[in-house]
């Protein structure tokens, strides 16, 4: 007797599978169409219901665009200042700085501010701090030494809205500093000209609504709204004012690579950004393009796993500038040659990371009873351990931190932590360090990092369980995969493919189309590259086709599908994909889940 994935309460992976939007429960397979005329709708409709889209939005969510979108920027406490202190400074000449943070997000905000200041006529220098001599966020001294060397106005990208005591400093010192961030904020905010920030705790409905934007999507509405003042004041005279939407391939990138949730308008802003993309105008991100060996237009994927990665291994491990010199230089050949150096420290990078990580595991073994890993060990690089931490937390299925104990002179830990959805990590940090438990301490709920005593390890630990422990409980036990589609294997095509991904860009917060194919029985089922379960299925109806699950080796879906598929059938779950690297293009399957069939 067939088992119908509507049955399974517990697959391979401990989880039990649902409908997503639980407006799809057909029981049995059905190729797309069925699926499509039994709903009223077509594929992309039902995608888009399933996500909580409201039907009358439809429309304006199956082509996501700005002009829909994009809110006025003066919804946002402090923006109309900023912009006009930017206007000003514009207008007249003023040398300006862009302090940025040393990730995806923090390179291409500040890379985003810099050609928009070129395209108004003015230039401005970027600062993007060492992780290892500085840390996280602006520090006193560097935004002293800016006003020194001449900065009359500095804007923090990515980082300062928790920078009290480095913003007290430069505000001594009556150097000028407009903050623009996204991360959490404390109810007394620091000294500036300016904060901008959905997530002040002082903003308004509407502006908080925008709480998921990226860093560079706040820079973004910066310039907007700085552009919108200069065109008031007649500084573009009988000329062009700035092509802002030129910029958005940046936006896209810092907003998928921050893992910042797709969802109203940070995934026009993708999808726009990608178009931009296309078109190769950005002289660095073409060269990083072609050092990923993509041949085609980036995807959003490509984004996350591929352009994102090298970025950020500049400020992991190599000069942190480097992220922001590729994306804002005119020269193809620095363009080629910062490029390929990216690739190196990425390889590099991952060597690294590999190494942290399987030290990091064998912590795991003291942590079983906790609700937080909390992992820490001396010899550990800091620039990987937010990577390290988003592995365990994956293979896990808990909030992780991983922490480089003597990482700095004193002999302090810096750590970084990833959560699970429905678990606040980034305020559970910034609680602990009111507490007095972390140095320095902050981030958003799926994200954090934190510098602590050694001394405090455990402090923190008990802490991190009393607070989350109920909320992790609660969002472990909701935890189910949730299926869009699912068919038999003639049904996974190329054109299936490109019907789903008609309902993209996916990401954070848009889930792509997850698919359950079967019954199926493997036919081929072995290991590939870094633990990789590769395999090939066939099914009732005689079709095949190729299935991967990535770093599934030693997990116990792995496992099992290694040395349980003989005799067995299964359902196989997971995004669908075209493979073009044969004469003709065929669909495979990324799986993320199976079980048993039968």
């Amino acid at each position: 007797m067939n088992r119908s994935i509507t049955t399974i309460e517990r697959s391979l992976s401990g989880l039990a599978w649902r409908w997503r939007g639980g407006n799809m429960d057909m029981g049995e397979p059905a190729d797309p169409g069925a699926i499509a005329q039994a709903a009223g709708d077509d594929m992309v409709d039902q995608l888009l219901l399933s996500r909580g889209i409201d039907r009358s939005e439809l429309d304006r969510h199956r082509r996501p665009t700005l002009r829909d979108f994009l809110p006025d920027p003066a919804i946002f406490r402090d923006m109309e200042t900023a912009a006009a202190r930017l206007a000003q400074a514009i207008i007249a000449g003023e040398a300006i700085a862009v302090y940025g943070d040393y990730d995806v997000d923090g390179a291409t905000s500040a890379a985003l501010l810099i050609r928009f200041l070129r395209m108004c006529g003015s230039d401005a220098r970027a600062y993007i701090p060492d992780r290892l001599l500085e840390g996280y966020g602006p520090t006193g001294e560097a935004l002293v030494r800016l006003g020194a060397e001449g900065a009359q106005l500095v804007i923090t990208v990515d980082c300062g809205a928790m920078a009290h005591d480095a913003l007290a400093m430069a505000s001594r010192a009556n150097v000028e500093v407009i903050v623009v961030d996204h991360h959490k904020c404390s109810a007394q905010l620091p000294i500036t000209v300016a904060l901008v920030n959905p997530n002040r705790l002082d903003e308004s409905d509407e502006a908080a609504a925008h709480g998921h934007l990226a860093a560079v999507g706040m820079a973004f509405l910066l310039a907007v709204a700085t552009s919108r003042v200069l065109r008031a004041g007649g500084f573009f005279g009988t000329g062009t004012p700035p092509d802002l939407m030129a910029l958005l391939d940046l936006v896209a990138l810092g907003t998928v690579a921050d893992m910042a949730q797709l969802r109203g308008l940070n995934r026009a802003l993708v999808a726009q950004g990608l178009k931009v993309m296309a078109r190769r105008e950005n002289t660095g991100l073409a060269a990083l393009i072609d050092a990923s060996r993509l041949t085609r237009s980036p995807t959003c994927s490509d984004l996350g796993f591929a352009l994102g990665p090298r970025i950020n291994a500049a400020g992991r491990i190599g000069d942190s500038s480097l992220g922001v010199q590729l994306l804002t230089t005119l020269d193809p050949d620095q363009a080629a040659a910062i490029a390929a150096q990216l690739s190196v420290l990425n390889d590099e990078r991952r060597a690294i990371e590999a190494a942290v990580q399987e030290a990091a595991e064998i912590e795991l073994v003291g942590a079983r009873d906790c609700a937080v890993n909390v992992l820490a060990g001396s010899g550990w690089h800091p620039g990987v351990i937010g990577i390290v931490a988003g592995r365990i937390k994956e293979k896990t299925g808990k909030p992780t931190l991983v922490i480089a104990l003597d990482a700095d002179e004193a002999g302090n830990g810096k750590g970084s932590g990833r959560s699970i959805a429905g678990v606040d990590l980034g305020a559970a940090v910034i609680a602990a360090r009111a507490a007095g438990l972390l140095i320095a301490g902050g981030g958003h709920a799926m994200a954090c990092g934190l510098t602590i005593a050694s001394g405090q390890l455990d402090g923190l630990r008990r802490f991190l369980d009393d607070r989350l422990a109920r909320d992790i409980a609660q969002a472990r036990t909701a935890q189910s995969l949730l299926i869009d589609l699912s068919l038999a294997p003639g049904g996974l095509t190329p054109d299936l493919v490109t019907m789903l991904d008609a309902a993209g860009p996916f990401g954070i917060g848009w889930p792509g189309p997850r698919v359950a194919v079967g019954p199926v029985r493997l036919v081929k089922c072995d290991t590939v590259g870094q633990d990789h379960v590769r395999m090939v299925a066939t099914g009732n109806d005689g079709r095949s086709f190729k299935a991967i699950a990535f770093r599934a080796a030693t997990t116990d879906l792995g496992q099992a599908l290694l040395h349980g598929h003989k005799g067995r059938r299964f359902w196989l779950a997971g995004r669908a994909r075209v493979d073009d690297w044969a004469s003709r293009p065929a669909a495979e399957l990324h799986v993320e889940d199976a079980a048993f069939a039968d």
